[in-house]
């Protein structure tokens, strides 16, 4: 692909997001990304909606704090219940909320289980995550978990993919290892053509890469790659303005030309350091260096909870960790 389409793309994804409809309730923002499909902001990381006669799937549940307007917010999108949560990670600002919002649902399996009487037991919404997502939100015996254990999966794999049919539509849940986490999904729907990125993707900010969580800079490049694989872009039809749409988790819906952009760019500063680490020079040295020039303006931050130090930092431990 040429700059010139490159741009051409770029341009025409910015438009296309601009002309989806939005909505707020509360503090929160709603906008519709496709039919029944729908993205909450505002409740800590992106949320997405999928909406159907079977009942609601939520990618992420969002902070504990936010949790009752996340549950208005769908509760206005439609009358169905919430049937699944689907955590991308361990992450406060995505699975805080699970206790409560997955109260607010009734999972398929409790929805068909009678009591006594024939009166129907309605439970819990089903919470599904990796294995390590459990680990991470649970505690040996003994020991303070990090999450209640109301909030914890109800259901987790370990295999690389977990698949289901609902709504009428094939979802797959990717276990994407060593990228932001050791616990990373992705969630595909494929009818609706939506890709949920969770955290390893924040279009705004240079990836979070928690290397005492088990994350790496060659897993998050991996994992870029692999949405890069999946998402169709809208050639030869560029200015029709389709193709996959990337849920991140911050900030903007982006498209398959986007990805690549921010794959690009932390592949480069990941070669950059490398290079650096060969030449013998010490972390110190390195960010004196200034190793992430000309993306810093636009990801960077030099303050909050992810600094640009931090970022570097994390490459330079992930590519100097002993084998």
């Amino acid at each position: 692909m040429n700059k010139f389409v490159g741009s051409f793309l770029a341009v025409l994804s910015g438009a296309a997001w601009l002309a989806h409809a939005q909505s707020n309730f509360g503090d929160l923002e709603v906008l519709q990304v496709v039919p029944n499909f729908y993205m909450i902001v505002g409740a800590g990381g992106n949320i997405a909606v999928q909406t159907g006669p079977d009942g609601v799937v939520l990618v992420n549940a969002g902070s504990a704090e936010m949790s009752g307007q996340v549950i208005a917010a769908v509760q206005k999108l439609t009358p169905q219940p919430i049937r699944y949560i689907i955590d991308t990670n361990a992450d406060s600002d995505n699975v805080g909320g699970n206790a409560s919002v997955s109260k607010a649902g009734q999972s398929f399996t409790q929805a068909s289980n009678t009591g006594p009487g024939g009166i129907a037991i309605v439970g819990p919404a089903t919470i599904l995550a990796t294995e390590t997502v459990l680990n991470r939100m649970s505690a040996p015996a003994g020991k303070q978990s990090a999450f209640p254990s109301d909030g914890w999966p109800t259901e987790s794999f370990s295999q690389n993919e977990k698949t289901m049919y609902i709504n009428r539509e094939g979802i797959q849940a990717m276990y994407q290892p060593a990228a932001h986490s050791d616990s990373d999904l992705m969630v595909f729907f494929r009818r609706s053509d939506v890709l949920v990125a969770g955290d390893i993707l924040d279009i705004g900010h240079f990836p979070a890469i928690e290397i005492d969580k088990g994350g790496t800079i060659q897993g998050e490049i991996d994992a870029l790659n692999r949405i890069i694989a999946i998402a169709i872009p809208s050639v030869p039809l560029v200015w029709q303005g389709g193709g996959t749409l990337v849920v991140p988790g911050r900030g903007r819906i982006c498209d398959q030309a986007d990805v690549v952009e921010y794959r690009d760019m932390v592949t480069v500063i990941r070669d950059v350091v490398e290079d650096m680490i060969r030449r013998g020079m010490t972390l110190d040295q390195i960010k004196a260096a200034n190793p992430t020039a000309g993306y810093r303006k636009r990801y960077g931050a030099d303050s909050g909870a992810w600094t640009t130090d931090m970022f570097v930092e994390a490459i330079y431990k992930s590519l100097t960790a002993k084998k």
